[in-house]
């Protein structure tokens, strides 16, 4: 195999995940639902050769990685690199609740994240420089083999954005539901190819919008 394969997840559906809170690095943990998604993941990857499970150290990610990791008997390996962006004083708060604490910084929007910064938080190019380190050596030191990566919402659109050589102002253009799979092979030239985007079997039970 002249390649790695990266299957890339988002974690399970959170607990807090209806009050749209800012979790970053604030520990929350899945929900049954969360956990029936990353069981649904682990049936899909206990069919493929999955030589290694990765995961960020964040409960939400790693839970999922050791639900994966029991059907594949593989045990999942901790990276700290991995966490979601970190957003400061802004961690565990709702929209509503950073405002009125902070009214200062009442015009900043995610999307102003690609540069700006909430205070004692991280940018998207900080998020950057601390994930995609991590995912190389990742990839190096499996190089031929296919792996699992449990991780974020955030930190899947900057690999994503990376492997699709997209700056990071397209950040928000790229889904990435609960319990949602990516596929990415790496070559050894340095070229990614994405294989699939936000899918796997999660997707398939989805109930469709009409719009």
């Amino acid at each position: 195999m002249e390649l790695t394969r990266l299957f890339l997840i988002r974690h399970g559906q959170v607990e807090n995940h209806h009050e749209f809170r800012y979790n970053g690095h604030h520990d929350v943990d899945i929900t049954e639902l969360g956990v029936e998604q990353m069981n649904n993941l682990a049936g899909f990857l206990k069919l493929e050769p999955v030589s290694a499970i990765y995961s960020s150290d964040l409960q939400r990610s790693y839970k999922g990685a050791e639900i994966i990791g029991g059907a594949i008997d593989k045990n999942p390996v901790s990276s700290s690199a991995l966490r979601e962006l970190y957003l400061g004083r802004w961690e565990g708060l709702t929209r509503e609740e950073a405002v009125e604490r902070f009214p200062e910084e009442a015009d900043i929007s995610f999307q102003d994240l690609a540069t700006s910064r909430v205070k004692g938080g991280e940018n998207l190019l900080d998020l950057r420089a601390r994930v995609m380190p991590e995912i190389e050596k990742i990839v190096e030191e499996n190089f031929g083999s296919v792996v699992c990566i449990v991780a974020h919402g955030g930190v899947n659109r900057v690999v994503l954005c990376e492997a699709m050589g997209l700056d990071l102002e397209n950040f928000f253009r790229i889904e990435q539901d609960y319990g949602c799979l990516n596929i990415i092979d790496c070559y050894a030239d340095g070229i990614k190819v994405v294989k699939l985007l936000n899918g796997g079997p999660n997707q398939n039970n989805k109930h469709t919008k009409p719009y």
